[in-house]
């Protein structure tokens, strides 16, 4: 469980959530909307650097593991749900779009974890459409989560319509990976 660096990096994914969540449950007093927006930002930048991280070194020194291939996919999933979560309670995204990215991610789980049961789980291994959503979507989310201007920059704006392409590329992807299990899907329909 604690057995290596790149399953550590993972909890400590984990762990981050109550941090990022908390922030924006302090007062103003405490913590004015810049800090809030900046910490929360910094908190799920380190969160997604350390899901690249834990990845390459889990290769790198070969400590690649079936608990830490389980984790990873929960810490990103329960990353992502709880600032989409957050992002729609602040106004900041829509319900629907949130919906839509956490409703594809637990049904992939699903089907990816029912092909594992047939010996079928290489037909829906991570695709570059799924890589090419996540960019999107971790890109998207930390600017919403910024929310303030960068460099001139309206993170709001931009953070929106980077999410509603995540969205996009969100569905496309959940047809992809279910046309690659359809042949499964047909053969065990009863």
């Amino acid at each position: 469980m604690f057995s290596n660096i790149p399953n550590l990096l993972t909890w400590l994914r984990i762990l981050l959530i109550p941090v990022f969540v908390s922030v924006f449950y302090l007062s103003d007093d405490t913590l004015s909307p810049h800090l809030k927006n900046l910490i929360s930002t910094s908190v799920f930048l380190l969160a997604a650097v350390t899901d690249w991280l834990d990845g390459y070194l889990a290769r790198r020194l070969n400590q690649s593991s079936a608990f830490g291939a389980f984790l990873d996919p929960v810490a990103d999933k329960l990353m992502v749900a709880a600032a989409l979560i957050v992002l729609v309670k602040l106004g900041r995204a829509d319900a629907i779009i949130a919906f839509i990215i956490i409703g594809r991610e637990i049904t992939i789980s699903a089907l990816r974890e029912w092909m594992a049961k047939l010996g079928e789980a290489k037909s829906v291994a991570v695709s570059m459409l799924g890589k090419i959503k996540t960019t999107f979507q971790m890109i998207a989310i930390l600017l919403l989560l910024y929310h303030d201007r960068l460099l001139g920059i309206d993170c709001q704006v931009i953070g929106a319509l980077l999410l509603y392409l995540a969205a996009l590329l969100t569905l496309w992807s959940m047809g992809y990976y279910l046309m690659l299990a359809s042949p499964q899907l047909k053969k065990h329909e009863n």
